[in-house]
């Protein structure tokens, strides 16, 4: 009999395959030791208490072995019944929220009970995090955004980020949690949408990866066939895509996101799944990888 046997261990097989997945994920771990990886943390995935859960778990996990990680989140749908339950309809113009003053105090109430829900889910895992917005630190300057020309209220474009306070607190062992509010150049608070915030962090930081949670797989070639998902795209791709019209809607804004921060300086950028169970962990420690990564250029 095998000594494994005699030992109790009859679940050998699934024993060699958890320590396997372990050593698959060494040379990741290696690669990204010490680098800076932002997460926009958004979608279907913040209703559900199990999978925000996992997300946090996934984000604590990738501190503890060595990543920099800091969360950029929204808090869209939450606003909306927000603003519903305070006798309002929510309205959006090309996928942005119109925000009248009174939206905008809803969207900083609600963004900000988020984001303390997030900063205790990770101190409850044992890791030191902080809660911030925009206006802290001076971090995150705004003009006003005109879509077509047209005035939708207190909602910003990122002008400038200032990562002194982010880079302070991450030298000093903190995850930065941050709510996409922005200062205008009147001091005044304006609504950010969270993946251009999360994109205006991760090129001020130069970030080796940037990651959006959404809650679609990825790009695909034809978005009613599963089967054409592409795993990784170069930016001349990704915009002969936009070009040609293969993809539209709120995957629209989200690609010209993830090319512009390519172009300046993050090194790859990932849309994922958010409402898969530890999608980041997933995407960033095994070969195959889920979801769509977008490169510099072709690999070969």
């Amino acid at each position: 009999m095998a000594v494994y046997e005699t030992a109790g261990y009859e679940n050998m097989d699934l024993i060699m395959e958890k320590a396997n997945t372990l050593i698959e994920a060494l040379p990741y771990i290696r690669r990204f030791n010490g680098k800076t990886i932002i997460v926009k943390y958004g979608g279907s995935a913040m209703l559900d208490e199990k999978l925000k859960y996992n997300v946090i778990k996934d984000v604590a996990l990738l501190k503890l072995i060595g990543f920099r990680p800091v969360i950029v989140h929204g808090g869209g749908k939450e606003i909306s019944k927000w603003v519903k339950l305070n006798g309002g309809q929510p309205e959006f113009y090309n996928g942005l929220r119109i925000t009248d003053k009174e939206t905008m105090n809803i969207a900083e109430m609600v963004l900000n009970k988020v984001n303390k829900e997030l900063v205790a889910m990770m101190q409850k895992l044992g890791v030191n995090a902080v809660g911030l917005c925009g206006k802290d630190g001076n971090m995150i300057r705004v003009n006003k955004k005109m879509p077509d020309g047209k005035d939708i209220g207190y909602v910003g474009d990122v002008r400038s980020v200032n990562t002194d306070l982010l880079e302070t607190l991450m030298d000093r062992d903190f995850v930065p949690v941050i709510a996409p509010v922005g200062l205008s150049d009147a001091f005044e608070a304006y609504n950010i949408n969270a993946d251009d915030a999360a994109c205006g962090v991760a090129k001020a930081m130069k970030a080796e990866k940037l990651v959006f949670l959404t809650d679609i797989e990825g790009v695909y070639v034809d978005p009613a066939d599963k089967k054409t998902l592409i795993s990784e795209m170069d930016v001349q791709t990704a915009r002969e895509f936009i070009d040609n019209g293969v993809v539209g809607g709120g995957m629209l804004p989200k690609l010209n996101n993830c090319i512009e921060a390519i172009e300046e300086g993050v090194s790859r950028v990932h849309i994922l799944d958010g409402r898969l169970p530890h999608c980041l962990l997933l995407e960033f420690f095994t070969q195959k990888g889920i979801g769509t990564a977008i490169i510099k250029e072709p690999l070969f």
